[in-house]
């Protein structure tokens, strides 16, 4: 009796915290590659803002967008460093957790709904985003790219970037039956050419008119906005500001909505 009141209990806290679980399940498992993170959360904003912000600044005496080099691309980078851990995180994991390891069965088959996996899942991410993006940040105060007082808060338009991304990469991750090579062409056809056309190195409205859509529907265009109007105060309407935040919420909530009925369809059948 006593080990079935413990069993109910144990049962209710699984539906309770689910997703907390699920969450500490996924950073566990991330300790299996601890040092490739750290280099990587530490060696990838040195190498970047060393070599672009100051490096190739050095032969752009003129200003960009209202601002230097340095202080143009680093929002550009930061958001690109969240959009980056969202690639790597959503894809082969998402498919591992339904074909490879099949845990998401496993914890389907405990208190524990497609909901919450998913959402530990997300939570997870943020753990390993948020201290890549404020490592990114640190990094940017010290080369002295961040003159406005707000700046921090691109830390959060990054992160909002990133999910955008992500959530939709996990919905479509979520729906591979067989390996295809699905994530080395999102790698490809997605994240490279979202990379390179959505105002990163440079003001969009230098690319030919035929190309520059490609920005505009480009999370990493809208989030890379945000922060340089946050980090140096880049001067845009108002409303169009309103656009980017809006944009990348909904992109995040219909990735999310996605995500979540397929791990529900695919978990319960």
């Amino acid at each position: 009796m006593t080990g079935q009141a413990s069993g109910v209990a144990s049962a209710g806290k699984s539906r309770r915290w689910g997703s907390l679980y699920v969450a500490e399940h996924k950073i566990l498992a991330m300790r299996a590659y601890l040092q490739t993170l750290v280099v990587t959360i530490i060696g990838n904003p040195l190498l970047y803002l060393f070599g672009l912000g100051v490096g190739l600044a050095r032969l752009i005496n003129a200003p960009v967008g209202g601002a230097t080099y340095l202080e143009f691309v680093a929002p550009a980078l930061l958001a690109s460093a969240a959009v980056t851990v969202s690639a790597n995180e959503f894809s082969y994991p998402v498919i591992a957790g339904f074909k490879w390891n099949a845990v998401y069965f496993g914890m389907n088959a405990a208190p524990i709904s497609p909901a919450q996996i998913a959402g530990g899942t997300v939570l997870a991410v943020l753990v390993r985003m948020v201290p890549t993006v404020g490592v990114y940040f640190v990094f940017m105060l010290v080369f002295g790219a961040v003159p406005s007082g707000v700046g921090a808060l691109s830390i959060l338009t990054a992160v909002l970037t990133g999910l955008s991304v992500g959530l939709v990469i996990m919905a479509a991750m979520s729906t591979v039956q067989e390996d295809r090579g699905q994530p080395a062409l999102i790698q490809r056809f997605g994240i490279m050419p979202m990379f390179l056309f959505s105002g990163t190195f440079f003001p969009i409205d230098r690319l030919p008119i035929y190309l520059q859509w490609i920005g505009w529907i480009s999370p990493l265009w809208h989030g890379t906005q945000l922060g340089r109007d946050l980090s140096y105060g880049q001067s845009e309407p108002a409303w169009l500001v309103v656009v980017h935040v809006v944009y990348l919420g909904a992109i995040a909530l219909v990735g999310w909505k996605l995500t979540v009925r397929t791990f529900v369809r695919r978990l319960n059948k």
